[in-house]
């Protein structure tokens, strides 16, 4: 499936998620999303991109380590069905937008966390998802300065 649909897949569902266990659930999915986008743009993208794509990967997989791995049928994670990344501007802008999303949940359920043990590993995965953010904001700069590199005459 198209990483953009996927992307957006995810954000429908974090939005639709009500109870802390789906919220959770879906920013694991998020950032699994992520580590699949960074892998594939690190191994078959840009060449520009791909020392920063790696580094999404990395840290997107830390947002995922620092979560309680939801128990999901194999058919249900979107990272293992990402086939297709045909636009990556495209795909890094939505993935972007997602990635803010989940900071923003992660702040709801820490802000009402009852235990110590959420609050702490919501904080760490917002760091998480705030570094990923980052690291898409400079794929896309990147990608940017690449199209305004005229070409000699």
């Amino acid at each position: 499936m198209d990483a953009v649909r996927l992307i957006l897949t995810s954000g429908r569902a974090l939005a639709g998620s009500s109870e802390v266990s789906e919220i959770l659930t879906e920013v694991w999915q998020a950032q699994a999303l992520a580590q699949a986008i960074g892998s594939r743009l690190a191994v078959s993208g840009p060449p520009e991109l791909r020392g920063e794509a790696l580094g999404l990967t990395e840290l997107a997989g830390r947002g995922c380590g620092v979560l309680d791995t939801p128990e999901l049928d194999p058919g249900d994670l979107r990272a293992a069905q990402l086939t297709e990344l045909d636009d990556a501007r495209q795909t890094l802008l939505s993935l972007g937008g997602l990635l803010g999303e989940v900071g923003i949940a992660l702040v709801g359920i820490a802000s009402g966390a009852d235990d110590e043990g959420t609050y702490w590993q919501c904080m760490e995965a917002i760091d998480a998802a705030d570094e990923s953010r980052d690291r898409v904001r400079e794929m896309l700069r990147k990608l940017a300065d690449q199209d305004q590199v005229l070409p000699e005459r």
